[in-house]
């Protein structure tokens, strides 16, 4: 087996929060890494989907961003807008 090329290997503090919560439809629960690493986005885990996205409040307004990254109808991806827009 040859040689690893990294292109990085560092180890980084983070902030990581753990929320579950219900919507009208849906039940959510996940994890919120902040760091210095993404240019002050935050990598927002799915526990349950299995799903990550790396999401800024940019990201937040593209439309479709989250039904995409997580697999979600429009009206799940809303709810779970709603509570980022809070916390990121």
């Amino acid at each position: 087996m040859g040689e690893k090329f990294f292109l990085y290997d560092d180890t980084v503090d983070t902030k990581t929060r753990f929320v579950s919560f219900m919507g009208e439809n849906s039940r959510f629960d996940l994890a919120i890494v902040k760091s210095d690493r993404y240019y002050g986005k935050s990598l927002v885990l799915d526990i349950q989907g299995n799903r990550f996205a790396i999401i800024g409040s940019d990201d937040l307004d593209e439309p479709g961003y989250l039904e995409h990254a997580y697999q979600l109808s429009e009206e799940d991806a809303a709810e779970l807008r709603s509570f980022l827009y809070e916390v990121i």
